[in-house]
């Protein structure tokens, strides 16, 4: 019977262990699943939807080929859409029934696919929107081809489409995007919200092969256990084997018969062999002892090897994920953060808006550096890019006069307020540092992005004063636009520059002056009190009074007069956690230079000053007129708050000058 159960453990070892490390070799499941898709079409782009990237759990590798020079980049299915706009575009979709990827032509302007439609453009106060350069729209003949919007014909049967499209390269919309090579194959792991754009450079088709990779799961939770049982049965079969023996040698005891009660005679060789065996080991002397004893060796040393190879994917992962697939790259994470049905998603993420600032501080080196302003109007719009083309005006005729103020190249950001909204114009406001200062200096960049196809620009660059910001909603949720006629606040931002120019005339004498209270205005109102123990020049009242005590000491026959209003550009307001807001705004500051007696000669400036870039200072009979733009940047409060109106930042710029009559 030992020997029956001896044998059946051996089988079962056998199989238990075959079937095992047959789960990691013929068995075994594939390391990943590849769809793909040529494409025919001969449209500028191609895109993939969150729903397709995600038709199988995983992370997603991409491989394109097919064009010179490939393009790819993912952003929200929003944005992407918005972006492509009314051009055709291919789009690829995964078939579960063939594993493949399945093309299907669409003209753009039409529902995403994927419930994300195009986004309609809505108004911003002082926005002006400019056409993107290079961005034409389609041929009518290109129209035709198409399908009508919200039909579909496979990429073989309209293959004769011309694009004439924009290139989607530099575009602020993606949250990462790859070119040439690195555009061949890159991996990401992207939610269902986002999509993926394939180019080339808008002027020829998207690349013709696409294929789409997804790691599956292959670990085989039962082979260990199965190798392990199949060892212990082994172990088992072994000691039954030897208990049989033993059974079989003690058969060979006492006999009955013989002379004196005693049994057989046995060999000196017999009995060496049945010693051996009563002590349940093998004499190392007799051979056929020892060739028995050393059957468990080689069995024992196998199962030792298997399980010393065995990894956690041989065993069950108790609490863990069985869908849990194995990562064959360091997945490109977008992080994008969660909104409800009633909650749109900030303009921009925090990695996103990192990108921009970088790109805009490279544009503003090299185009303050060249005096480029086509360059910087790539980058800049509003009050922030009049400051900068008159800025290279002045340094054209006096290359030693400052440089604008500067977005730093080593930079880091800080609070970040994007506006949460899917449509255009979109304002995005952030505090950067510049890491490369001695002393920590902070500079507010005010974002503005008119259309989908057009990046972002400054509207608004100040230089920070030290003043406390308010509490501001988290970057991952965002906040609204406010109105500039709203009365929730303690002055409607389309007013507010109106009376800080009042309170910079006239200071204590103004009627607004209690908003801006004195206490709040000594401590970080730098450019009202400036000239008045603060250190800086200022331009309100209390540096007209200090130009003016300086006049009459050089006895110079000269009146100076400030005059301040509003500036032409119109505030931005973003609202804050207390229901206040941050409001970028401007003031415009006329310094009147006017003889007192027309047969004095007018130079109250220097040679160096900037005002002789505009005009000929030793021709101006009656005196002349400077003119200074400010950029500035408040706390409003909301209206039933007890708090002051705080000056945040600021800074200055000569905007133009002329004779007076």
């Amino acid at each position: 019977m030992r020997f029956v159960i001896a044998i059946a453990a051996f089988v079962l070892a056998a199989v238990t262990i075959g079937v095992g490390v047959a789960q990691r070799t013929i068995w075994a499941p594939a390391a990943d699943v590849t769809a793909s898709a040529q494409v025919s079409s001969d449209a500028p782009y191609i895109v993939l939807s969150g729903s397709t990237l995600n038709a199988i759990d995983g992370q997603q590798t991409l491989d394109v080929s097919g064009s010179a020079d490939p393009f790819v980049a993912y952003g929200r299915t929003a944005d992407v859409m918005a972006w492509v706009g009314d051009e055709p575009y291919t789009r690829l979709t995964y078939d579960a029934a063939t594993k493949s990827l399945k093309a299907g032509l669409h003209q753009g302007g039409a529902s995403s696919g994927d419930g994300a439609s195009t986004p309609t453009s809505t108004a911003t106060p002082g926005a002006t929107a400019t056409a993107t350069p290079g961005a034409t729209s389609t041929p009518a003949a290109t129209q035709a081809a198409a399908q009508t919007s919200g039909t579909t014909a496979t990429a073989n049967e309209v293959a004769s489409i011309s694009p004439t499209a924009p290139n989607p390269a530099g575009s602020d919309l993606w949250l990462e995007q790859f070119t040439g090579k690195k555009a061949e194959t890159t991996t990401m792991n992207v939610p269902d919200g986002v999509s993926v754009i394939i180019a080339s450079d808008g002027a020829h088709a998207a690349p013709s092969d696409i294929s789409l990779t997804w790691p599956m799961d292959t670990r085989t939770p039962w082979a260990g256990p199965l190798i392990v049982l199949g060892s212990l049965l082994a172990v088992a079969g072994i000691v039954f084997y030897i208990l049989a023996i033993r059974h079989m040698r003690r058969g060979r005891g006492p006999r009955r018969g013989g002379s004196n009660g005693r049994g057989p005679r046995l060999s000196r060789a017999e009995r060496r062999e049945l010693a051996a065996a009563s002590a349940g080991g093998a004499d190392v002397r007799g051979r056929r002892a020892l060739g028995r004893g050393m059957i468990a060796v080689p069995v024992v040393l196998a199962g030792a090897l298997t399980l010393a190879g065995c990894s956690s994917d041989y065993w069950p992962q108790i609490g863990a994920s069985s869908a849990s697939p194995t990562p064959t790259a360091t997945p490109l994470t977008t992080q994008l953060p969660g909104q409800g049905a009633d909650h749109p998603a900030p303009a921009v993420t925090e990695p996103q808006l990192r990108n921009i600032v970088e790109r805009i501080a490279e544009t503003a080196k090299t185009a303050d550096s060249t005096r480029n302003a086509a360059l910087a109007a790539t980058r800049f719009t509003g009050a922030a890019l009049t400051e900068r083309q008159l800025n290279y005006r002045i340094r054209a005729s006096k290359p030693g006069y400052a440089l604008p103020t500067a977005v730093p190249v080593d930079q880091k950001l800080y609070p970040i307020l994007p506006q949460a909204t899917d449509t255009w114009p979109r304002v995005v406001n952030v505090v950067v540092q510049d890491a490369a200062a001695k002393i920590p200096t902070y500079y507010d960049l005010t974002l503005t992005q008119q259309s989908p196809r057009e990046n972002y620009k400054v509207a608004y660059l100040v230089s920070m004063t030290g003043g406390q910001i308010p509490d501001l909603a988290p970057a991952s949720i965002g906040t609204t636009l406010v109105p500039p006629d709203s009365k929730l606040l303690a002055v409607q931002p389309s007013q507010l520059a109106t009376e800080y120019a009042s309170v910079l005339k006239l200071g204590a004498k103004s009627p607004y002056y209690s908003k801006f209270a004195e206490d709040v205005k000594k401590k970080d109102d730098t450019l009202a009190n400036g000239s008045d123990g603060t250190g800086t020049d200022g331009a309100g009242a209390a540096a007209e009074a200090q130009q003016r005590a300086d006049i009459k000491a050089k006895n110079e026959l000269l009146d100076l007069t400030y005059l301040d209003s509003a500036g032409s550009t119109a505030p931005i307001a973003l609202a804050t956690n207390d229901a206040g807001a941050l409001v970028s705004t401007t003031v415009l500051q006329k310094q009147v230079y006017k003889l007192l007696n027309s047969a004095a000669k007018f130079n109250p400036l220097p040679p160096s000053s900037p005002t002789s870039a505009f005009i000929d200072v030793t021709k101006a009979a009656n005196g002349v007129e400077s003119d200074y733009s400010y950029q500035l940047l408040f706390y409003v409060p909301p209206v039933e708050s007890n708090e002051q109106i705080r000056l945040l930042g600021w800074s200055q710029a000569m905007v133009g000058a002329k004779q007076l009559p």
